[in-house]
C-alpha cells in the first residue's frame, strides 16, 4: 500500500469518529441511544441490515468461496423471497405490537424470567464470538495486504476495534445506522472497482467462466450424503433458516425493527436489505470469479507457494494488495473496514442494550437517569469491545475456510435462540421447562454437527467433515421443536378438573 492509500484509510477512519460525535451531542435519552426514537427512515434501517449481517466475513468469505469451492452457495438467494413472506407477514406484526428496548423482555411475560436470561445469555455469547470471528478475520487479511507478518495481527485487531467502539459508544445507534450507509456503499464500490480492474488487466471479460472449472467441488443439487460439503438443496434450506431465524431472535435485526414506526415501516426494511444483499453478494460473486479468471490467466502473479485450491481465501486480500492501482487500493481496503466496522458498531449498541435492559436494568441497580444511563451505556460499550478484542485472539484454533468458520460458531446458537421466540408466541401450550430442554437439545445437535469432525474424525479421502455445516441449522430447528414440543407436553401443568 502507498502512502495515499493509508491516508484514504485514515480520512474514513476520523470520518467515523466525527459521525459519532455529532450524533451523540443530539442525544438526551436512551430511547435515541438505542433505537433512534423509533422513527428512523425505513430504507436507511434495510441498508444497515444489510451492512450489519454482511460483515468483513461475507466480504471475503463469498469471492473465496466461488472462487475456490464453485458458484453453487450463490443460489442463496433463491431463499429471498420465502424470507422477506415469513419475516414480512409473520413475524414483524408480532413484533411490531410490542415496542421494546430489548427483544428478549418479550420472552418473560410468556416463559418466566429464567427463559429470557437464557436467551440474553445465548445472545451474549452469540455476538461476542461472531465480532470476535470478523475482527480476526479483517485483521488477518489486512496483515496479509499489508505485507507485515502474521505477529502484529493482534495489534491490528486492537486499532480496528478502537474505532469501531469509539464512534459506536460516542454516537449510539443512529450513528451506526447512518455509518453504515456509508460503509455499504464503500465495500460495494470496492468490489466493483476490482472487477473494473480485472477486466481492465484482462482487456474483456476473458475472466469469466463459461464451464465448471477443474478446481470447484462438485456441488449437486441434493445429495443424500450428509457429508457432501455444499448442495443447492442445503444453501438455499441454511440459507432461508439463518434469516428468518436472526430476523425472530436477534436483537442486531430486532433493535433496528424497533427503530422504524411500524409494521409497515419495518417491512420496507427488510425488503430493502434482501435486495442491497442479493446486488453486493452477486456482485462480490463476480469478484470471485475475476479473480479465479485473473490467476489462471497469471499464475506467476499468485503468492509464493500458494495454490488457489488451497489458498482460496487469501487471494482477495494478496489482488487488493498488490494488483490494484493506488487509490483504488485505499478505497477497497476502506471497504473492509467498513465491513468489520458496520457489524462491530451494531453488535456492541445491541449487547449495550440487552445488557443495560435486561440484567442492569432488571435487577433494579444502576444508573437512574436517562444521562447517567446513556454514560454507563458508553462505558460498557468500551469494556464490550476489550472483551471482542481478548476473544478474538482463540479463533484461528477453529478448522475450516472462512465461510465453514463462520457457519461452525455464528450458527450455533441461532436456532436456539429462535426456538425461545417460536415458544413463546406460536405455542400455546409451552412451558418453562419444556423450552429449557427442547433448547438445549437443540445446542447439543448443533454442536455436534459443527463439530463432527473434530468430534468423530474427517473421511481419510476427503477430507470431508461426517455432516457438512449446511445442516446445523436444520438439525438444530427439527431436534429442538421435535424435542421442545414434547417436552412441554410431558411437563403440562395439569388443567383443574371440572367438578
Amino acid at each position: 500500500m502507498k502512502p495515499v492509500d493509508w491516508i484514504i484509510v485514515f480520512l474514513y477512519a476520523c470520518s467515523t469518529i466525527g459521525l459519532g460525535y455529532y450524533f451523540g451531542r443530539k442525544q438526551k435519552n436512551t430511547k435515541e441511544y438505542f433505537v433512534g426514537s423509533g422513527k428512523m427512515n425505513p430504507f436507511l434501517i434495510g441498508v444497515s441490515l444489510f451492512a450489519t449481517l454482511l460483515s468483513t466475513i461475507s466480504y471475503l468469505a463469498i469471492p473465496g468461496e466461488v472462487l475456490g469451492k464453485g458458484p453453487v452457495y450463490l443460489t442463496n438467494y433463491i431463499a429471498y423471497p420465502f424470507v422477506f413472506l415469513v419475516v414480512g407477514s409473520i413475524l414483524l406484526p408480532v413484533f411490531m405490537r410490542q415496542r421494546v428496548t430489548s427483544a428478549y423482555e418479550l420472552l418473560e411475560e410468556k416463559l418466566g424470567p429464567s427463559i429470557r436470561l437464557l436467551g440474553v445469555t445465548m445472545f451474549l455469547l452469540l455476538r461476542l464470538f461472531w465480532m470476535s470471528l470478523l475482527v480476526y478475520m479483517t485483521a488477518k487479511a489486512i496483515a496479509i495486504m499489508t505485507g507485515v507478518d502474521e505477529k502484529w495481527v493482534p495489534l491490528i485487531v486492537l486499532i480496528t476495534g478502537a474505532f469501531a467502539i469509539t464512534y459506536t459508544s460516542l454516537g449510539g445507534l443512529r450513528a451506526v445506522v447512518i455509518t453504515d450507509l456509508m460503509q455499504c456503499l464503500l465495500l460495494f464500490g470496492g468490489a466493483v472497482l476490482v472487477i473494473v480492474t480485472v477486466t481492465v488487466k484482462m482487456k474483456g471479460f476473458a475472466w469469466f467462466p463459461t464451464e465448471w472449472q477443474p478446481i470447484w467441488d462438485t456441488q449437486p443439487i441434493f445429495s443424500l450424503d450428509p457429508s457432501t460439503r455444499v448442495t443447492v438443496v442445503g444453501t438455499i434450506i441454511s440459507v432461508f433458516l439463518w434469516m428468518v431465524c436472526t430476523s425472530a431472535g436477534d436483537q442486531v435485526t430486532i433493535q433496528r425493527f424497533m427503530a422504524t414506526e411500524d409494521a409497515r415501516a419495518a417491512r420496507k426494511a427488510v425488503g430493502m436489505q434482501l435486495t442491497v444483499s442479493m446486488v453486493v453478494g452477486v456482485t462480490l460473486g463476480l469478484v470471485g470469479c475475476a479473480l479465479l479468471g485473473y490467476f489462471q490467466a497469471n499464475p506467476g502473479d499468485l503468492p509464493e507457494g500458494a495454490t488457489l485450491a488451497d489458498n482460496a481465501d487469501k487471494m482477495f486480500p494478496h489482488f487488493i494488495a498488490f494488483h490494484l492501482p493506488p487509490v483504488v487500493t485505499g478505497l477497497v481496503v476502506s471497504g473492509l473496514f467498513a465491513a468489520a466496522m458496520s457489524s462491530i458498531d451494531s453488535g456492541v449498541n445491541s449487547i449495550t442494550a440487552v445488557t443495560l435492559t435486561d440484567i442492569v436494568g432488571r435487577s433494579g441497580g444502576g444508573p437512574k437517569t436517562d444521562e447517567d444511563r446513556i454514560r454507563f451505556a458508553r462505558f460498557l460499550a468500551i469494556g464490550i469491545g476489550v472483551v471482542v478484542v481478548s476473544l478474538s485472539i482463540y479463533i484461528k484454533h477453529i478448522p475450516g475456510n472462512f465461510l465453514a468458520v463462520t457457519n461452525k460458531t455464528v450458527n450455533l446458537l441461532t436456532v436456539p435462540i429462535f426456538l425461545l421466540f417460536f415458544f413463546a408466541m406460536f405455542v400455546p401450550f409451552a412451558n418453562t421447562t419444556g423450552v429449557w430442554i427442547g433448547t438445549i437439545a437443540s445446542v447439543t445437535v448443533a454442536a455436534l454437527v459443527a463439530f463432527s469432525g473434530m468430534i468423530f474424525g474427517v473421511d481419510p479421502e476427503t477430507g470431508l467433515d461426517p455432516v457438512s455445516f449446511q445442516w446445523i441449522s436444520p438439525a438444530a430447528l427439527v431436534v429442538g421443536v421435535t424435542v421442545g414440543m414434547i417436552a412441554c407436553k410431558v411437563f403440562a401443568k395439569p388443567q383443574p378438573s371440572e367438578s
